[in-house]
């Protein structure tokens, strides 16, 4: 995180292709996440659903409590670490606007309601999927256009 106690990135010429490899890393990690969701939990309401309840008529046990919480601790790490440095490098890359303010308050917000529709689909009411869903693919879009905002200020943005 020494990117963010630089004050100017013109003068810090080994600092380009770090935050380039990160940002890199991190759009890989935003599609290889559906990409994983899709094969083993689901990232549409039918396969959610049975992932998390099972269908007697498949023999498909439901998941289990803690394999449950299992996975939804691993997703409330990786959210936090992807989010929160992805959020510092758009933040001190970008001009401030209020759009860019809002793209990031929109992200983090649609990414903890989603970790939050989860565990309330699980544990109260299996319609909280479809919000799950609505704002899994709400936060992956706005954290892959940060990224990707992220690398064209990097490179081709003259004033950094």
């Amino acid at each position: 995180m020494r990117f963010t106690l630089i004050k100017d990135l013109k003068q810090e010429h080994l600092m380009r292709p770090i935050l380039s490899g990160l940002l890199f890393f991190t759009l890989l990690y935003l599609m290889g996440d559906v990409f994983v969701k899709h094969s083993n939990f689901g990232i549409f309401s039918g396969a959610i659903n049975l992932t998390l309840f099972g269908d007697e008529d498949q023999f498909i046990d439901p998941l289990t409590h803690s394999s449950f919480l299992e996975f939804w601790h691993m997703e409330i790490f990786f959210i936090m670490m992807i989010l929160l440095t992805l959020s510092a490098i758009f933040i001190r890359l970008s001009d401030k606007s209020k759009k860019q303010i809002l793209i990031t308050n929109i992200t983090m917000l649609s990414s903890i309601i989603s970790l939050l529709a989860l565990l309330a689909s699980f544990y109260l009411w299996a319609y909280f999927i479809e919000l799950y869903v609505l704002c899994f693919f709400i936060w992956h879009t706005l954290a892959s256009y940060m990224a990707l905002f992220s690398l064209w200020k990097l490179h081709y943005d003259k004033s950094i």
